[in-house]
C-alpha cells in the first residue's frame, strides 16, 4: 500500500524547482483562461454567449481558490501521484458549477494524470482513465442545454486522454531507457567476464609453459650437476665441461622465462632485470622516508626472514613500500611507524602515521603512489591473491594505518 501511496522516485533540487515552476504555470494558465472566457472579449455577441451557457461576469473570488487547489498540488505530483490525481480531480468535477461558464480549468488534473501515467503502471494508469470517465458522465457540467453539457463532457474526456496518452508515451520511454541501460550493462559485464576469462586462461597457459621450462631445465642441471660431482676427482676437465652446461642450461632457462614474463608487462615500459627487492631493503624505504622530512621507528626485532617464504618476503616489501610512499607524498604526516614481525605461521606488517588521514567518504583508491601506480585497492588485492588479511584507515588518535596478515605456508 505504501508502494501506491508514496512514489519513491529520487529527486534533486532541480526536480523540486521545476515542479513549482509548472504549479505556478498551471496555475496562472488557468487564471488567464477562466478570466477572458468570462470576459465580453472574447464572446462579444450576446445570443451566442447565451446558447453557449457563457455568463459574461467576474468570476467569484472563491473560484481562484478552487483553482489553487487543482494546480498549486501539483508542486508533489510525482512524489504523491495518486493523491494529487484524485484530490485536483475531484476539486475539478465538483466545482464546475461554482464557475460563471464552461470555463473551469482542467489543466491541473490532467499534468496530475499524465504524471501518474508515466511514473506507474499500466493497471494503475487504466484505473484512473475509469476513474475519469465515469466521473465526468456521472457529474457533467450544470446548465440548461443538455447539448452544450455533452459537448463540455466530450471536450473534457479527450483532453483527459491526451494527457494520459503522453504520460503513457513518457512510460515507454523511461521504459526503453532503463531497458537499454540494463542491455548495456550486462553487454559490458559479459565483455570484462570474458576479458578476465581470457586473462585466466593466459595466466595459466604462461605458468603451465614456465613450469615445463624450469622442469626440464632443473632435471638437465641435476644431472649435469651429479655428473660434475662424479667427475671433479677423476677428471676435472670433463667436470669443468658439466658445469659450463649447467652455466649454459640455467642461462638459457632464465632467457626464456623473462622472454615469456615480458609478454605479461605493458609493451611502452621498459623490462625489469634486476632482482626482486625483500624485507632486507626496508631500511632504504626508511631512509627515503627520512630524508623527506619525517620521524621514522623501524622495529624488525621480531621477524626472521629465514622463516619467511620468499614470495612472502617480497610482497610484505612491496606493501611497505607503497604505503611509505602514499605516506610521504600524501600524508602531510610528521611520524612514521614500521613494524615486520612473524610467527610459526604468519608474518605480520604494520604502517602507521600521524598525518591527515583518508578525506570523510573518501575512497580508498584517492591515496594513489604516482610511482607504482598502486593505491590501498593494489595493496588489498596483492594480500587477497596471498589469502591474507588486510585492513587501512584512519587512526582514532589521528594519521593512517596500514595492516597486513601473511599466512607462511605453501599457497595452493
Amino acid at each position: 500500500m505504501k508502494d501506491i501511496l508514496v512514489n519513491n522516485c529520487k529527486m534533486d533540487r532541480l526536480d523540486w524547482v521545476l515542479d513549482v515552476l509548472i504549479a505556478v504555470a498551471a496555475f496562472m494558465f488557468a487564471l488567464i483562461q477562466i478570466t477572458l472566457s468570462s470576459s465580453p472579449l472574447v464572446f462579444r455577441d450576446s445570443l451566442f454567449r447565451s446558447m453557449m451557457g457563457v455568463i459574461s461576469r467576474n468570476p467569484d473570488p472563491s473560484i481562484y481558490i478552487l483553482l489553487a487547489l487543482t494546480t498549486l498540488p501539483l508542486v508533489v505530483r510525482r512524489r504523491l501521484p495518486w493523491e494529487v490525481f484524485i484530490f485536483t480531480f475531484l476539486v475539478f468535477v465538483t466545482s464546475q458549477g461554482d464557475a460563471p461558464s464552461y470555463s473551469f480549468s482542467a489543466i491541473g488534473p490532467m499534468i496530475a494524470l499524465l504524471t501518474l501515467a508515466s511514473e506507474r503502471t499500466l493497471y494503475e494508469t487504466g484505473v484512473a482513465a475509469a476513474i475519469v470517465v465515469i466521473l465526468l458522465f456521472w457529474m457533467p457540467p450544470p446548465g440548461e442545454n443538455a447539448a452544450i453539457r455533452l459537448a463540455v463532457v466530450v471536450q473534457n474526456l479527450t483532453l483527459f486522454a491526451v494527457a494520459a496518452g503522453v504520460g503513457l508515451a513518457l512510460y515507454a520511454f523511461n521504459n526503453y531507457k532503463e531497458e537499454s541501460k540494463a542491455r548495456a550493462e550486462e553487454t559490458q559485464r559479459r565483455i570484462e567476464e570474458e576479458s578476465a576469462r581470457r586473462v585466466e586462461e593466459e595466466r595459466v597457459r604462461i605458468a603451465r609453459e614456465i613450469h615445463d621450462i624450469t622442469a626440464h631445465s632443473l632435471s638437465a642441471v641435476s644431472i649435469q650437476a651429479a655428473a660434475a660431482e662424479r667427475l671433479i676427482d677423476r677428471n676435472p676437465a670433463m667436470a669443468k665441461e658439466a658445469v659450463a652446461q649447467i652455466r649454459l642450461t640455467s642461462k638459457s632457462a632464465l632467457e626464456e622465462i623473462r622472454s615469456m614474463i615480458s609478454v605479461l608487462r605493458n609493451e611502452d615500459a621498459e623490462a625489469e632485470t634486476k632482482p626482486t627487492n625483500g624485507t632486507d631493503r626496508m631500511s632504504d624505504l626508511c631512509e627515503y622516508a627520512r630524508e623527506a622530512g619525517l620521524e621514522v621507528t623501524y622495529d624488525d626485532a621480531g621477524y626472521d626472514a629465514a622463516q619467511v617464504p620468499a614470495y612472502v618476503d617480497v610482497a610484505l616489501f612491496g606493501i611497505a613500500r607503497e604505503a611509505i610512499t602514499n605516506t610521504v607524498r600524501h600524508a602531510h604526516a610528521h611520524k612514521l611507524k614500521v613494524r615486520l614481525a612473524n610467527t610459526d605461521d604468519t608474518a605480520v606488517l604494520s604502517v602507521e602515521d600521524d598525518g591527515c588521514g583518508m578525506p570523510e567518504g573518501g575512497a580508498a583508491s584517492d591515496g594513489l603512489s604516482e610511482s607504482s601506480g598502486h593505491g590501498v585497492q593494489g595493496m588489498a588485492e596483492r594480500v587477497t591473491v596471498l589469502k591474507g588479511t588486510f585492513s587501512a584507515g584512519n587512526r582514532p588518535q589521528g594519521g593512517f594505518a596500514v595492516r597486513v596478515e601473511l599466512p607462511l605456508g605453501k599457497r595452493e
